[in-house]
């Protein structure tokens, strides 16, 4: 019997954490349900900062990449979706290609397979969050010492499996559609809504300005006399 790649997974299968497939049909309301707990999980862990960083005023590297990553800067979703369509891409290139041997066909195949995404996935978590943090993302890691920077690695490979859990639980059909996109439509939304309703203040060198647009909007029509150019101030600023 030839050597087969899948086979390397097999003595991983029973340590990995997984989402059992439901063993009956779930209702419409209870997928509404998962679906929304599920996009609340990610939402809250996008909103938990990372424990250890040095805050920084610096600008953000991946800033334009983060939509597509559903990802938030400093927080528990700081890696996003990356890992998992990492995982993903690589591995159906490489059965694709015929270069790992799979037979989708077989029960125990398809749980090998999806064995592997899992683990590769851990693994980029894990390869992720070691470069951020010792490139120096969060601080110099001389600067955190070493049992933060194992801290913070341990925050983003949990975060990470955390994602790739809620993504299994909407594959497996307990929510609706796929946690990928929805991740992604989840981020997006969560970024417009902030950017319109923000109530943070900023100072970009004439005063203190709300960050939110329709905010800034109603007070600089509350607070300046010439309205045109209050309206031309809110739809232009920088």
């Amino acid at each position: 019997m030839s050597f087969r790649f899948l086979n390397l997974v097999r003595p991983f299968m029973g340590v990995l954490p997984e989402v059992a497939s439901p063993d009956r049909k779930i209702p419409f309301n209870q997928k509404v349900l998962w679906t929304a707990i599920t996009l609340l999980i990610f939402l809250i862990c996008s909103q938990i900062p990372l424990y250890g960083i040095v805050s920084s005023d610096s600008s953000d590297p991946l800033y334009w990449m983060r939509v597509i990553l559903a990802s938030n800067r400093g927080t528990l979703m700081e890696l996003g979706i990356s890992p998992i369509v990492t995982s993903g891409m690589i591995m159906q290139l490489l059965a694709g290609a015929q270069l790992v041997e799979v037979d989708f066909t077989l029960k125990e195949d398809r749980a090998l397979f999806g064995g592997a995404q899992k683990l590769f996935a851990l693994l980029i978590s894990f390869g992720q969050a070691t470069v951020y943090v010792l490139t120096g993302l969060y601080g110099q890691p001389k600067d955190l010492g070493a049992g933060v920077c194992l801290l913070l690695i341990l925050q983003l490979v949990v975060a990470g499996l955390i994602v790739i859990l809620l993504d299994e639980l909407l594959q497996k059909g307990y929510g609706l559609g796929s946690g990928i996109s929805l991740f992604i439509a989840t981020n997006i939304c969560e970024s417009i809504i902030w950017k319109a309703f923000s109530p943070t203040t900023i100072n970009a060198g004439r005063g203190p300005e709300f960050e939110g647009a329709l905010i800034a909007l109603f007070h600089l029509l509350f607070t300046w006399n010439d309205k045109t150019r209050a309206l031309k101030e809110a739809f232009y600023r920088d």
